[in-house]
């Protein structure tokens, strides 16, 4: 102050102060672009993985969708069989009556999963296909808890009448003569008590309206798979 510098050592403090302020707001622009890139990075693995295994889940529900159609129209067929004797019944209408069409879709959701449980929402950047991501998991989850109800049905009730009225040795060939014994003195099938049984019935009706209601519910999810895997494309392309 004496020496009259004061001023001088004043800007050169503050030029000092500047440049401290300036390389911590550089470091911090590219420390948050790095962040940024990384974010992307994941996203975009994110966004691929889903998109893939939704691609394979709209192929699954697709033949899930014929085979569920296929098996009302069966279950319908064998309804109307009901009233006839033994007798009556075709080799192709006995063999409607003992074919159990059900099996599992096995749709895919470990990418989805992946999201869900380790909270890799925070890194995506699309607010409503986020909240898409976010309420897919409850239409899946809606298809296979009723494809589980199907199978029950099918375990519990269908199967316990078949084997109680059909014996298996009808699925024996004829020209066989290993089965000649089994085929001449073992017990035979009793279609016509089959199809006069009300528990038959019930769970044939039982079996198919839930699959009616799996019809639905599986073109529902065939939509909201769609939409998804759509936007997830259009996200990977821009």
């Amino acid at each position: 102050m004496i020496s009259g510098k004061f001023r001088n050592y004043l800007m050169y403090a503050l030029g000092e102060i500047l440049l401290i302020v300036f390389g911590i707001l550089i470091a911090w622009k590219i420390n948050d672009l790095n962040e940024t890139r990384k974010n992307n990075i994941v996203q975009q693995k994110i966004y691929e993985s889903l998109y893939e295994e939704l691609n394979t889940n709209l192929h699954v529900i697709d033949s899930a969708l014929v085979r569920y159609n296929n098996n009302t129209l069966s279950l319908q067929k064998s309804l109307n069989l009901v009233g006839l004797e033994s007798n009556q019944l075709s080799t192709e209408a006995k063999e409607l009556i003992v074919q159990l069409k059900f099996r599992n879709s096995n749709l895919r959701s470990d990418a989805l999963s992946s999201i869900n449980n380790t909270n890799k929402f925070q890194f995506l950047q699309n607010e409503s296909l986020t909240q898409l991501i976010a309420q897919y998991p409850t239409e899946l989850r809606s298809f296979q808890d009723q494809e589980i109800q199907i199978k029950n049905i099918v375990d519990n009730r269908v199967k316990p009448v078949l084997e109680k009225h059909i014996a298996l040795v009808d699925m024996l060939p004829e020209e066989n003569s290993t089965y000649k014994n089994i085929k001449t003195f073992g017990q035979g099938s009793d279609y016509s008590g089959l199809l006069e049984s009300k528990e038959y019935q019930n769970s044939v009706i039982d079996q198919l309206l839930q699959t009616q209601i799996q019809l639905n519910i599986g073109k529902s999810l065939r939509e909201k798979t769609a939409q998804l895997a759509i936007k997830l494309k259009r996200e990977l392309e821009s």
